[in-house]
């Protein structure tokens, strides 16, 4: 049966568990929990799970769309 992955350009990544990372180490991590949130940004500290760390980067505002020319 797939895996459902939902993914949040604001945050992390969802994935429905239970779920096996592999790291670029080598190292193999595992949740056994219903929902995972997989760090993107890397300023996890429980990196590569989740700790809402991304909330406190400030993103940079987009540029307004130029629709007169």
């Amino acid at each position: 049966m797939p895996r459902r992955v939902l993914v949040d350009p604001q945050g992390p990544v969802l994935v429905e568990g239970p779920v096996e990372i592999a790291l670029d180490d080598g190292t193999v991590v595992r949740s056994d929990r219903f929902m995972v949130a997989v760090c993107t940004c890397r300023r996890s500290r429980t990196y590569p799970w989740c700790d809402t760390s991304h909330r406190r980067r400030v993103r940079a505002v987009a540029p307004p769309e130029d629709g007169g020319r």
